[in-house]
């Protein structure tokens, strides 16, 4: 089921599309056409919304769709036929376009609240395959990268908790024996004994062999115009984002294509390196020259490479997140 607030925030911009003079007005039609809403979620909504719970997202949502109706680049006044909404609807593989709302099945919008991320991925597709293709790797990245600091981190936790009984090697751990783990991690964030000293060293290990490995597999400026693309999600089709950044606030911009990009930038370099922090970070950063003005702009962001469930649970993964602001990111273009 889809999360509350993640239900105001899209399907309350696909009602503003529709033209009603408010929202009390759109959350009273209830509107057939924006189709796959139940009554159940207008229901929720409007409790919701008669609580005051969500203001912010419900002003926000609805400015934003207001938005886009009027936009020249949008709807330009006009009312569409149909808003579908995707809802719970999540495709296997990558979604190469984001998309939670389809307008007159041509214009393709994402509603992004609150999230800087632009991938959540296994780090062998991110580092190895450049987000290509998908692929399932069970292995563990870690070890991979730095396998000797892996068992060093790995003895020096479980001596800190003090358990007994588990693999000697990091490598050995099964499925029973990481629920052992798992049911005697420390509390908090703390780490025990004097692992969290290994833990640092453990980290910057894993972030510097990482970046070189990502950079290796980035031999020519073409490999790496492609990857930007990838990163900050340019697709063969245009779409929309309206949202609001963490901060609150609101965001509303047109996603354009490579063919777009590349009339307008060049990509100068591209360049990815370690960071010291809690946990292992690489830090990205693209610099383009505008073709028009000659100008040079910059795209940054970074990466954590953290473990899915917990300490010494399950494969890791690469959150891939955009530190620029996107109406400042080169590609991407406001929908005023």
């Amino acid at each position: 089921m889809v999360a509350l607030r993640t239900e105001i925030t899209e399907i309350v911009t696909g009602l503003a599309l529709l033209g009603y003079k408010d929202l009390e007005r759109a959350l009273e039609v209830r509107p057939g056409h924006i189709t796959n809403v139940t009554h159940e979620c207008f229901d929720r909504l409007e409790a919701a919304y008669v609580a005051g719970d969500y203001a912010a997202e419900f002003s926000t949502s609805w400015a934003n769709g207001d938005r886009f109706r009027t936009a020249d680049v949008g709807l330009r006044g006009r009312p569409p036929l149909t808003v579908e909404w995707k809802g719970p609807h999540k495709p296997p593989g990558y979604e190469t376009i984001p998309a939670d709302l389809r307008v007159d099945h041509v214009y393709l919008i994402s509603c992004k609240y609150g999230s800087s991320i632009l991938h959540n991925v296994g780090p062998s597709n991110l580092f190895t395959a450049c987000l290509t293709e998908k692929r399932t790797d069970r292995s563990d990245w870690f070890h991979q990268m730095a396998p000797g600091q892996h068992q060093e981190l790995y003895r020096a936790y479980i001596d800190g908790l003090g358990i007994s009984g588990l693999p000697d090697r990091v490598e050995d751990l099964d499925k029973p024996t990481r629920a052992i783990l798992k049911r005697h991690k420390s509390p908090g964030r703390a780490w025990p004994g004097d692992s969290g000293e290994v833990y640092t060293s453990f980290a910057w290990a894993v972030a510097q062999r990482t970046a070189e490995h990502w950079l290796g597999n980035l031999g020519t400026a073409g490999e790496r115009e492609t990857l930007l693309w990838r990163l900050i999600r340019l697709q063969a089709a245009p779409y929309f984002v309206l949202g609001a950044q963490s901060d609150g606030v609101p965001t509303h911009y047109q996603v354009g294509t490579p063919w777009d990009f590349r009339k307008q930038f060049r990509l100068r370099d591209f360049d990815a390196w370690a960071d010291a922090s809690g946990q292992p970070l690489i830090r990205w950063m693209a610099r383009v020259i505008d073709r028009v003005t000659n100008e040079q702009r910059s795209i940054e962001g970074h990466i954590e490479i953290r473990w899915s469930h917990g300490r010494f649970q399950g494969a890791p993964e690469a959150k891939v997140y955009l530190n620029t602001s996107p109406h400042q990111v080169a590609g991407y273009l406001p929908v005023s």
